[in-house]
């Protein structure tokens, strides 16, 4: 649980994203890591996922790439 800052200062730093964790409650930081870790990557997930509605446009909010 002690790495889990540096696992996300990496993410962002490579990815080049912003990246805002804010975790409300609890008192195990095991399991508070653990709640931060999987709401990542539901977030990050849904952030890739293509969506149907655009099919065969270009994902991009200008337009290009």
């Amino acid at each position: 649980s002690q790495l889990a800052h540096e696992f996300f200062q990496g993410f962002v730093n490579h990815a080049l994203v912003t990246l805002h964790v804010d975790n409300l409650k609890g008192d195990n930081a095991h399991h508070q890591a653990e709640t931060v870790f999987k709401a990542f990557a539901r977030a990050l997930r849904a952030a890739l996922e293509r969506d149907p509605r655009t099919a065969g446009t270009i994902p991009s909010t200008k337009g290009t790439l």
